[in-house]
């Protein structure tokens, strides 16, 4: 004679709601489930009951996930309790599982039956609804949360249960929040907004940024910063990795950059790009790449923040949020104020020193010293020959002078400086203008050659030549010559150069000495 087989329950502790079977061995009761599909319990349809390792693995995957879960049987009672909703409400696994409702613990006896009739509606509609509900907490606390429910049907179609997903709600405002930063910084954005993978190559740029970059949004995908910046490349890079390695500075820091010139594939790129996506962006980036280069050197404002991701145990570093302004136009104001003062000061002092020497050509020296000081690295003085014929140059200061003291005056003797034609000097006397030169190649060889057919130093790479006019004669020539590690002399040195060689031609008038 076999064996009757025990009555199953309705529902198991930790298990699915139960649906009669035809098969003549008693169903498997589920501890848990995966989706809204698998809520119930294995019938005919869905074939043979899984191994006994099933239930277990179906646990295991509703409690690694983020979303706090919960399923209520057709009668409303608790079938699921995962490990994230105990960690939003307290309340166990043990202690949810077959409760009947959500009255009396996990909500407020007035609200419990509202909250139920709001959640098992779902169960005939047939669509997922969303609802906000103040739930009850273990130690007393009321907790806003946000619901995804929907139905769980059974094998034979009709209604057996609802499966339902809830958060809190801050935390899903927190995740909205973000979302709307992250479209915000890269659509509306005043600042400039540029994302950088592990590898230092370019992600993501929003608009700002590709018209800064004088490239397009896509593409610059992939690229390296090399390909995008020529000078400066190297600080960027460097501060870049510092924030991969040790996290984002205490405060912005001002870079300076130097545009790489955009080549033809890119712009061409470009052009197919924008007629994909005129409505992203792209009409207002060709507008500007239209416009022209402009200046290429440019002052950045930046400020990085490191990005890694909230899903592993340990902070896994995604790359760098590059956010900068450019500030080039305010910093050059400031650079040049700071310049003009410090210069009014350095022709004052030189003036006072100068009015307690003796010798003029002595204050002509004391000139040429303040006028050194960050402005250049050498300073020649060179006096028109006396006498008739071509036009002739005897130098007579060069500071800094390796004699001690000014350098000896003239003789009327001297002999002239084997200018070759059309060298800088020369030009700036047939002008009674300053004259600006700056040598093409920077090479070793080549620049010791282009320096020594214009009998200037070692080293030198960038020359002004101002003339020096005293009662309304040309005296001569002042040169100011810098080394390769100087930026280019430009029109507001040119007029310093101007106001120093007055002085310098004034005290050579008052020495006697030029034509």
């Amino acid at each position: 004679m076999s064996r009757r087989a025990p009555p199953q329950p309705a529902a198991s502790r930790r298990g699915c709601p139960v649906t009669a079977s035809p098969r003549s061995e008693p169903a498997r009761p589920a501890r848990s489930a995966p989706s809204a599909r698998s809520v119930p319990a294995q019938s005919a349809a869905s074939g043979p009951a899984p191994g006994r390792d099933g239930p277990d693995l179906l646990t295991a995957l509703l409690d690694g996930m983020d979303a706090a879960l919960c399923a209520f049987d057709a009668d409303g009672t608790v079938t699921h309790w995962n490990r994230e909703a105990e960690r939003v409400l307290g309340w166990t696994a043990a202690e949810a599982v077959g409760r009947k409702g959500l009255a009396g613990w996990a909500a407020r006896e007035a609200d419990a039956d509202e909250v139920q009739r709001r959640l098992m509606a779902v169960r005939d509609g047939g669509a997922r609804q969303v609802h906000e509900f103040a739930l009850v907490t273990k130690g007393g606390g009321r907790v806003l949360v946000r619901t995804q429910s929907s139905p769980v049907p059974g094998a034979d179609g009709r209604p057996a249960g609802v499966y339902c997903a809830f958060s809190e709600v801050h935390s899903q405002i927190d995740l909205e929040r973000s979302i709307a930063l992250s479209e915000a910084l890269f659509e509306d954005a005043s600042w400039h907004v540029v994302l950088v993978d592990a590898d230092l190559r370019v992600a993501v740029v929003n608009g700002n940024a590709a018209v800064a970059l004088r490239t397009g949004r896509k593409a610059v995908l992939g690229r390296p910063l090399g390909d995008l910046l020529d000078q400066g490349v190297e600080e960027v890079e460097s501060a870049l990795q510092h924030v991969l390695a040790e996290g984002a500075p205490p405060a912005p820091t001002e870079l300076w950059v130097t545009l790489r010139e955009p080549d033809e594939d890119l712009e061409m790129a470009d052009a197919v790009r924008y007629e994909d996506l005129e409505e992203d962006g792209g009409a207002v980036v060709r507008a500007a790449l239209g416009q022209g280069s402009g200046p290429s050197r440019r002052c950045w404002r930046s400020g990085f923040l490191r990005l890694a991701s909230p899903l592993a145990e340990e902070p896994v570093p995604l790359g760098v949020a590059w956010i900068f302004q450019d500030v080039t136009e305010a910093k050059t104001h400031e650079q040049d104020s700071a310049r003009m003062r410090f210069r009014s000061s350095q022709l004052h002092r030189a003036a006072r020193a100068a009015g307690e020497c003796e010798d003029p050509m002595e204050a002509a020296s004391v000139h040429l010293d303040f006028a050194l000081a960050g402005f250049a690295d050498h300073a020649l003085v060179d006096l028109v020959s006396p006498g008739g014929g071509d036009l002739r140059l005897v130098r007579v200061a060069m500071t800094p002078c390796d004699a001690p003291g000014p350098c000896p005056p003239t003789q009327p003797g001297g002999i002239p400086v084997a200018y070759p034609e059309g060298h800088p000097a020369l030009q700036a006397v047939a002008r009674c203008g300053a004259v600006r030169a700056t040598a093409s190649r920077t090479d070793e060889v080549a620049l010791a050659q282009w320096t020594a057919a214009r009998k200037w130093p070692d080293g030198t790479v960038h020359a002004l030549c101002a003339v020096l006019r005293s009662r309304g004669r040309t005296l001569g020539v002042a040169t100011f010559l810098r080394g390769p590690t100087r930026r280019a002399f430009d029109r507001a040195d040119a007029v310093y150069a101007e106001d120093v060689a007055a002085r310098v031609a004034a005290a050579m008038d008052l020495a006697g000495l030029g034509a």
